[in-house]
């Protein structure tokens, strides 16, 4: 044991949390040691995980004791004021959450209403988005796994972006699972509110796009603008924005996105682009037809399409929420930040929930 890598798991009684639980668990090079929750305090390990032959009970607070890393899996704003101290100690973090995903701490007041708690570690923070930064995660201190709608979102647009093939507005039509609304009981994911049915929310601006005008910003575009929900931005002779719309679907994990864009260049200048900017990538894939949810879940996959209608580009990605949008992506980053084998453990499915 003395040569593996001592982890625990903040909030491992949520979905992002027991998914983490899951990959770590069978990792080779892990030694789950402690895994926390406020609910399950005092509770044997098998209350949550049966099928895992792991002992322990569940502590209300994660300790920094023989631990090298903490996958924080807490809610937003929740573990922000704790990193600063297990960084400190030491400890590395792979952060589940959106505390640390944008640059800008000016953003957080717009976006998760209220100032960041801990501004400093924002300029530390490397984006967990391996197809973009996996050279800034060699070795990272302090991983911020980006949100499921902004990895399907990013992974479709990035190409075309980086090729200079967008030539008007970007519209991102994005669908998701309920388990992206997490594993806490409301209204808005009761089974009677979102069985046979479909409804898009949060039409005034999702808090993933900021995430996705960062990293195309990147790519292309200007700086971001601080407020504006549509992210104008001018790219050549054009003031591009991008309009992005979620959707909650009755299915429990997946999420597709359609992206939209007027085609600078030709399909096949697209899709060259697509190919080569995932040469070599072992999770993200170009696929010839239309991807569906199902062809990725259960796995930490990115399945893209692209095709044109016309003189639009019309761009899909499908994922999984819960691995390559939440917990399958962190253990990617995992894996780099510590020198493992990139598909370590995230080759088998992920059966829960």
């Amino acid at each position: 044991m003395e040569n593996k890598v001592r982890a625990a798991v903040a909030g491992a009684n949520g979905y992002a949390g027991m998914t983490a639980v899951h990959l770590l668990a069978r990792h080779p090079d892990v030694e789950l040691t402690q895994l926390t929750s406020r609910s399950y305090a005092g509770k044997p390990y098998a209350e949550v995980f049966p099928l895992l032959e792991l002992k322990g009970e569940f502590s209300p607070e994660p300790s920094i004791d023989g631990v090298d890393v903490i996958f924080s899996c807490l809610p937003h704003n929740v573990g922000a004021a704790r990193v600063e101290g297990w960084l400190e100690a030491g400890v590395r973090v792979i952060d589940m959450s959106a505390d640390f995903r944008l640059h800008d701490a000016s953003l957080y007041p717009r976006w998760y209403r209220q100032p960041h708690p801990a501004a400093n570690l924002l300029a530390k923070a490397v984006l967990g988005l391996p197809e973009l930064h996996e050279a800034e995660l060699k070795g990272a201190e302090l991983v911020a796994v980006p949100g499921c709608y902004s990895t399907a979102a990013i992974l479709a647009l990035a190409p075309a972006v980086s090729a200079g093939l967008v030539g008007s507005d970007i519209v991102v039509d994005a669908k998701s699972g309920v388990s992206g609304s997490g594993r806490s009981p409301g209204i808005g994911v009761h089974f009677s509110e979102v069985n046979e049915s479909l409804s898009a929310y949060a039409i005034d601006g999702h808090r993933h796009l900021p995430e996705i005008v960062q990293e195309l910003s990147a790519l292309g575009f200007t700086s971001p603008l601080a407020g504006e929900v549509g992210a104008k931005r001018r790219v050549g002779s054009h003031d591009l924005s991008i309009t992005f719309v979620p959707h909650l679907v009755p299915m429990t994990r997946g999420i597709l996105a359609t992206c939209y864009f007027d085609l600078k260049g030709s399909p096949a200048e697209l899709q060259d682009a697509y190919r080569e900017f995932y040469a070599g990538q072992p999770f993200t894939r170009v696929i010839d037809h239309t991807p569906a949810t199902k062809l990725a879940t259960h796995s930490n996959l990115c399945l893209v399409n692209v095709a044109v209608q016309g003189r639009k580009a019309v761009v899909t990605a499908a994922l999984d929420n819960l691995v390559k949008g939440a917990s399958g992506q962190g253990v990617e980053c995992f894996n780099i930040a510590f020198g493992f084998e990139r598909k370590t453990a995230l080759e088998g499915p992920v059966q829960w929930p």
